[in-house]
Protein backbone atom coordinates (compact mmCIF):
# COMPACT_ATOMS: atom_id res chain seq x y z
CA UNK A 1 0.00 0.00 0.00
CA UNK A 2 1.49 3.61 -0.50
CA UNK A 3 1.98 6.00 1.91
CA UNK A 4 -1.14 7.64 3.10
CA UNK A 5 0.01 10.88 2.58
CA UNK A 6 -0.03 10.02 -1.21
CA UNK A 7 -3.45 9.15 -1.43
CA UNK A 8 -5.45 10.98 -4.64
CA UNK A 9 -8.11 12.79 -4.29
CA UNK A 10 -11.41 11.99 -5.58
CA UNK A 11 -11.79 13.17 -9.25
CA UNK A 12 -14.21 16.39 -9.29
CA UNK A 13 -17.35 16.23 -10.97
CA UNK A 14 -17.72 17.60 -13.95
CA UNK A 15 -21.24 19.05 -13.68
CA UNK A 16 -21.10 20.75 -10.58
CA UNK A 17 -21.69 18.60 -8.61
CA UNK A 18 -25.35 17.37 -8.53
CA UNK A 19 -26.25 13.88 -8.26
CA UNK A 20 -25.31 11.65 -11.07
CA UNK A 21 -22.69 13.98 -12.58
CA UNK A 22 -19.86 12.40 -14.43
CA UNK A 23 -16.64 11.90 -13.18
CA UNK A 24 -13.40 12.56 -15.50
CA UNK A 25 -10.51 9.81 -15.61
CA UNK A 26 -8.11 11.35 -12.58
CA UNK A 27 -5.52 11.27 -14.97
CA UNK A 28 -6.79 13.61 -17.39
CA UNK A 29 -6.98 16.14 -15.30
CA UNK A 30 -3.61 15.57 -13.82
CA UNK A 31 -1.92 16.09 -17.04
CA UNK A 32 -4.25 18.89 -17.68
CA UNK A 33 -3.37 20.51 -14.39
CA UNK A 34 0.74 19.89 -14.94
CA UNK A 35 0.19 21.39 -18.51
CA UNK A 36 -1.62 24.45 -17.28
CA UNK A 37 0.52 25.30 -13.74
CA UNK A 38 3.92 24.00 -15.83
CA UNK A 39 5.07 22.66 -12.60
CA UNK A 40 4.32 18.99 -10.67
CA UNK A 41 4.61 21.03 -7.50
CA UNK A 42 1.97 23.47 -7.88
CA UNK A 43 -0.20 21.13 -10.08
CA UNK A 44 -0.43 18.63 -7.16
CA UNK A 45 -1.26 21.26 -4.92
CA UNK A 46 -3.98 22.77 -6.77
CA UNK A 47 -5.25 19.23 -6.93
CA UNK A 48 -4.57 18.72 -3.20
CA UNK A 49 -2.52 15.81 -3.35
CA UNK A 50 1.14 14.68 -2.79
CA UNK A 51 3.47 15.51 -5.64
CA UNK A 52 5.05 12.18 -5.46
CA UNK A 53 1.81 10.49 -6.11
CA UNK A 54 0.99 13.08 -9.19
CA UNK A 55 4.48 12.40 -10.68
CA UNK A 56 4.04 8.68 -10.08
CA UNK A 57 1.14 8.80 -12.12
CA UNK A 58 2.82 11.14 -14.64
CA UNK A 59 5.48 8.52 -14.66
CA UNK A 60 3.32 5.24 -15.27
CA UNK A 61 1.30 7.06 -17.97
CA UNK A 62 4.17 8.09 -20.13
CA UNK A 63 5.49 4.41 -19.37
CA UNK A 64 2.35 2.76 -21.16
CA UNK A 65 2.19 5.71 -24.24
CA UNK A 66 6.23 5.03 -25.04
CA UNK A 67 6.73 8.72 -24.80
CA UNK A 68 7.70 11.66 -22.55
CA UNK A 69 4.85 14.04 -21.92
CA UNK A 70 6.94 16.50 -19.93
CA UNK A 71 10.59 17.53 -20.18
CA UNK A 72 11.66 17.68 -16.88
CA UNK A 73 13.27 21.04 -16.09
CA UNK A 74 15.01 22.47 -13.34
CA UNK A 75 11.81 24.94 -12.41
CA UNK A 76 9.13 23.07 -13.49
CA UNK A 77 8.33 20.94 -16.67
CA UNK A 78 7.42 22.06 -20.23
CA UNK A 79 5.18 19.54 -22.76
CA UNK A 80 6.96 17.73 -25.16
CA UNK A 81 5.51 17.10 -28.79
CA UNK A 82 3.70 14.24 -27.63
CA UNK A 83 2.43 15.93 -24.57
CA UNK A 84 1.29 18.83 -26.72
CA UNK A 85 -0.86 15.47 -28.50
CA UNK A 86 -2.15 14.45 -25.43
CA UNK A 87 -3.47 17.64 -23.85
CA UNK A 88 -5.46 18.16 -27.15
CA UNK A 89 -6.75 15.09 -26.32
CA UNK A 90 -7.38 15.77 -22.97
CA UNK A 91 -9.18 18.93 -23.29
CA UNK A 92 -11.51 17.02 -26.01
CA UNK A 93 -12.19 14.32 -23.67
CA UNK A 94 -13.04 15.88 -20.86
CA UNK A 95 -15.32 18.87 -23.35
CA UNK A 96 -17.48 15.97 -24.27
CA UNK A 97 -17.85 14.53 -21.07
CA UNK A 98 -18.73 17.70 -19.90
CA UNK A 99 -21.88 17.38 -22.91
CA UNK A 100 -22.94 14.29 -22.01
CA UNK A 101 -22.97 15.06 -18.05
CA UNK A 102 -25.11 18.38 -18.98
CA UNK A 103 -27.57 16.23 -21.40
CA UNK A 104 -28.06 13.66 -18.88
CA UNK A 105 -29.12 16.75 -16.16
CA UNK A 106 -31.29 18.17 -18.97
CA UNK A 107 -33.60 14.74 -19.41
CA UNK A 108 -33.83 14.91 -15.64
CA UNK A 109 -34.99 18.45 -15.81
CA UNK A 110 -32.81 19.86 -13.86
CA UNK A 111 -31.66 23.83 -14.52
CA UNK A 112 -27.96 23.50 -13.49
CA UNK A 113 -24.68 24.23 -15.81
CA UNK A 114 -21.82 26.36 -17.05
CA UNK A 115 -20.83 28.59 -19.76
CA UNK A 116 -17.34 29.63 -20.67
CA UNK A 117 -17.10 32.59 -22.77
CA UNK A 118 -13.65 34.00 -23.92
CA UNK A 119 -15.17 37.85 -25.53
CA UNK A 120 -13.48 40.91 -26.66
CA UNK A 121 -13.31 44.10 -23.97
CA UNK A 122 -15.60 45.51 -25.83
CA UNK A 123 -18.58 44.01 -25.03
CA UNK A 124 -17.55 43.61 -21.21
CA UNK A 125 -18.80 46.64 -19.78
CA UNK A 126 -22.58 46.46 -20.70
CA UNK A 127 -23.57 44.20 -23.09
CA UNK A 128 -22.27 40.49 -22.35
CA UNK A 129 -23.19 41.29 -18.26
CA UNK A 130 -26.65 42.79 -19.18
CA UNK A 131 -27.18 39.23 -21.55
CA UNK A 132 -26.05 37.17 -18.63
CA UNK A 133 -28.13 38.75 -16.15
CA UNK A 134 -30.77 38.81 -18.03
CA UNK A 135 -30.67 34.66 -18.92
CA UNK A 136 -29.98 33.65 -15.31
CA UNK A 137 -33.37 35.34 -14.05
CA UNK A 138 -34.49 32.33 -15.59
CA UNK A 139 -31.78 29.87 -15.17
CA UNK A 140 -30.07 30.81 -11.98
CA UNK A 141 -28.75 27.59 -11.32
CA UNK A 142 -26.20 28.22 -14.75
CA UNK A 143 -22.81 29.58 -13.44
CA UNK A 144 -20.67 31.65 -15.74
CA UNK A 145 -16.38 32.05 -16.61
CA UNK A 146 -15.98 34.83 -18.63
CA UNK A 147 -12.10 35.87 -19.64
CA UNK A 148 -11.75 39.08 -21.85
CA UNK A 149 -9.22 38.30 -24.36
CA UNK A 150 -6.83 40.06 -27.26
CA UNK A 151 -8.36 39.03 -30.81
CA UNK A 152 -6.22 36.04 -31.44
CA UNK A 153 -5.95 34.92 -28.14
CA UNK A 154 -10.30 34.17 -28.26
CA UNK A 155 -9.45 31.79 -31.20
CA UNK A 156 -7.21 29.62 -29.17
CA UNK A 157 -9.33 29.62 -26.30
CA UNK A 158 -11.80 28.57 -28.54
CA UNK A 159 -10.19 25.56 -30.41
CA UNK A 160 -8.55 24.27 -27.45
CA UNK A 161 -12.48 24.19 -26.10
CA UNK A 162 -11.12 26.46 -23.31
CA UNK A 163 -14.11 28.39 -24.07
CA UNK A 164 -17.96 27.69 -25.52
CA UNK A 165 -18.65 30.52 -27.21
CA UNK A 166 -16.56 33.81 -28.14
CA UNK A 167 -17.92 37.81 -28.90
CA UNK A 168 -14.68 38.99 -31.31
CA UNK A 169 -14.08 41.52 -33.77
CA UNK A 170 -11.89 39.41 -35.95
CA UNK A 171 -12.56 35.77 -37.23
CA UNK A 172 -9.84 35.85 -39.83
CA UNK A 173 -11.93 33.73 -41.73
CA UNK A 174 -11.24 30.47 -39.78
CA UNK A 175 -12.10 27.10 -41.11
CA UNK A 176 -12.21 26.03 -37.73
CA UNK A 177 -14.93 28.40 -36.30
CA UNK A 178 -18.50 28.70 -36.86
CA UNK A 179 -20.14 31.90 -36.83
CA UNK A 180 -23.79 31.40 -34.91
CA UNK A 181 -24.66 35.60 -35.19
CA UNK A 182 -23.29 38.59 -36.40
CA UNK A 183 -24.19 42.27 -35.51
CA UNK A 184 -22.94 45.23 -37.43
CA UNK A 185 -20.73 47.41 -35.36
CA UNK A 186 -19.68 50.66 -36.93
CA UNK A 187 -16.41 51.79 -35.42
CA UNK A 188 -16.49 55.08 -33.37
CA UNK A 189 -14.91 58.30 -32.09
CA UNK A 190 -15.66 58.35 -28.81
CA UNK A 191 -15.62 62.33 -27.13
CA UNK A 192 -17.09 64.18 -24.01
CA UNK A 193 -20.54 65.48 -24.09
CA UNK A 194 -19.10 69.07 -24.35
CA UNK A 195 -16.09 68.18 -26.94
CA UNK A 196 -16.07 70.40 -30.04
CA UNK A 197 -16.89 67.63 -32.29
CA UNK A 198 -20.07 66.09 -30.25
CA UNK A 199 -22.19 67.55 -32.54
CA UNK A 200 -20.86 65.88 -35.51
CA UNK A 201 -23.06 63.29 -37.64
CA UNK A 202 -20.02 61.89 -38.87
CA UNK A 203 -16.30 62.11 -39.04
CA UNK A 204 -13.29 60.85 -40.47
CA UNK A 205 -9.53 60.27 -39.04
CA UNK A 206 -8.53 63.09 -40.22
CA UNK A 207 -11.03 65.36 -38.27
CA UNK A 208 -9.71 64.30 -35.16
CA UNK A 209 -5.87 65.19 -35.86
CA UNK A 210 -6.12 68.57 -34.23
CA UNK A 211 -7.01 66.81 -30.75
CA UNK A 212 -5.08 64.55 -28.40
CA UNK A 213 -5.58 60.86 -29.38
CA UNK A 214 -5.85 58.26 -27.13
CA UNK A 215 -5.80 54.81 -29.37
CA UNK A 216 -5.58 51.20 -28.41
CA UNK A 217 -2.59 49.05 -28.38
CA UNK A 218 -1.98 46.47 -30.90
CA UNK A 219 -4.29 43.61 -28.65
CA UNK A 220 -7.29 45.07 -29.47
CA UNK A 221 -9.60 44.47 -32.21
CA UNK A 222 -9.89 48.13 -33.06
CA UNK A 223 -5.99 49.33 -33.39
CA UNK A 224 -5.96 46.98 -37.05
CA UNK A 225 -8.94 48.74 -37.91
CA UNK A 226 -7.34 51.85 -37.58
CA UNK A 227 -3.63 50.70 -38.78
CA UNK A 228 -5.31 49.84 -41.81
CA UNK A 229 -7.35 52.62 -42.72
CA UNK A 230 -4.35 55.15 -41.97
CA UNK A 231 -2.60 53.23 -44.68
CA UNK A 232 -5.10 54.98 -47.35
CA UNK A 233 -4.23 58.25 -45.80
CA UNK A 234 -1.14 61.18 -46.03
CA UNK A 235 -1.56 61.29 -42.57
CA UNK A 236 -0.36 59.34 -39.19
CA UNK A 237 -1.54 59.72 -35.73
CA UNK A 238 0.62 60.52 -33.19
CA UNK A 239 -1.30 59.43 -29.78
CA UNK A 240 -0.67 61.22 -26.34
CA UNK A 241 -1.84 58.03 -24.73
CA UNK A 242 -2.06 53.91 -25.72
CA UNK A 243 -3.41 51.31 -23.54
CA UNK A 244 -4.92 48.17 -23.52
CA UNK A 245 -8.01 49.43 -21.52
CA UNK A 246 -10.82 50.74 -22.84
CA UNK A 247 -12.11 52.62 -20.11
CA UNK A 248 -8.33 54.24 -19.64
CA UNK A 249 -8.78 55.65 -22.87
CA UNK A 250 -12.48 57.03 -22.10
CA UNK A 251 -11.38 58.18 -18.71
CA UNK A 252 -8.54 60.31 -20.83
CA UNK A 253 -11.26 61.30 -23.21
CA UNK A 254 -13.31 62.25 -20.78
CA UNK A 255 -10.50 64.94 -18.79
CA UNK A 256 -8.47 66.45 -21.44
CA UNK A 257 -10.73 67.34 -24.58
CA UNK A 258 -9.08 63.74 -26.20
CA UNK A 259 -10.79 61.73 -28.85
CA UNK A 260 -10.60 57.44 -28.38
CA UNK A 261 -11.96 54.81 -30.79
CA UNK A 262 -14.71 52.37 -30.14
CA UNK A 263 -16.77 49.83 -31.44
CA UNK A 264 -20.68 51.14 -31.06
CA UNK A 265 -21.23 48.14 -28.79
CA UNK A 266 -18.74 49.43 -26.49
CA UNK A 267 -19.13 53.28 -26.60
CA UNK A 268 -23.31 53.55 -26.59
CA UNK A 269 -23.96 53.21 -22.75
CA UNK A 270 -21.80 55.89 -21.39
CA UNK A 271 -24.18 58.73 -20.56
CA UNK A 272 -21.13 60.87 -20.60
CA UNK A 273 -19.62 60.39 -23.76
CA UNK A 274 -20.51 60.51 -27.37
CA UNK A 275 -19.77 57.84 -30.28
CA UNK A 276 -19.78 59.20 -34.11
CA UNK A 277 -19.44 56.91 -36.82
CA UNK A 278 -16.29 57.01 -38.70
CA UNK A 279 -16.73 56.94 -42.55
CA UNK A 280 -13.46 56.17 -43.08
CA UNK A 281 -12.71 53.46 -45.99
CA UNK A 282 -12.90 49.66 -43.31
CA UNK A 283 -14.22 51.45 -40.60
CA UNK A 284 -17.90 51.10 -41.77
CA UNK A 285 -18.36 47.66 -42.44
CA UNK A 286 -16.93 46.59 -38.86
CA UNK A 287 -18.88 43.68 -37.33
CA UNK A 288 -19.32 41.86 -33.80
CA UNK A 289 -19.36 37.90 -34.39
CA UNK A 290 -20.85 34.92 -31.61
CA UNK A 291 -18.96 31.96 -32.57
CA UNK A 292 -18.25 28.21 -31.10
CA UNK A 293 -16.05 25.90 -32.74
CA UNK A 294 -17.12 24.32 -35.96
CA UNK A 295 -18.23 20.25 -35.23
CA UNK A 296 -19.07 21.01 -31.74
CA UNK A 297 -22.04 19.90 -29.57
CA UNK A 298 -21.95 22.43 -26.73
CA UNK A 299 -22.93 21.92 -23.50
CA UNK A 300 -27.03 22.26 -22.88
CA UNK A 301 -26.47 25.74 -21.01
CA UNK A 302 -24.02 26.83 -23.44
CA UNK A 303 -26.12 25.95 -26.46
CA UNK A 304 -28.94 27.51 -24.17
CA UNK A 305 -27.40 30.59 -23.58
CA UNK A 306 -26.00 30.65 -27.03
CA UNK A 307 -29.71 31.36 -28.46
CA UNK A 308 -30.50 33.86 -26.00
CA UNK A 309 -26.70 35.53 -27.61
CA UNK A 310 -28.37 35.35 -30.94
CA UNK A 311 -31.71 37.05 -29.59
CA UNK A 312 -29.58 39.74 -28.33
CA UNK A 313 -27.84 40.16 -31.55
CA UNK A 314 -31.11 40.13 -33.83
CA UNK A 315 -32.29 43.20 -31.33
CA UNK A 316 -29.23 44.76 -31.86
CA UNK A 317 -29.95 44.26 -36.14
CA UNK A 318 -33.22 45.92 -35.71
CA UNK A 319 -32.16 48.99 -34.12
CA UNK A 320 -29.72 49.58 -36.43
Amino acid sequence: MGNPTEKEAPAPRTTGGSKGALRPPRILLYVGAVARHGSIRKAAASLHIASSALNRRILDLESELGAALFERLPRGVRLTTAGELYLHYVRRALADLEFVGSQIEQLRGLVRGRVRIAATESVAGRLLPAAIAKFQLKHPGVVFNVVIEAAGRLLDALTSDAADLILTHDLYNRSDVSVLAVASQPFCAVVARDHPLAASATLRLRDCLAYPIALADESLAGRALIDRALLKTSFKFEPALVSNSIETMKAFARMSQAVCFQFRVGASFDADMVAIPLTDPGLTQAQLFLAMRRGRSLPSAAAAFSEHLCAVFEEMHLKT
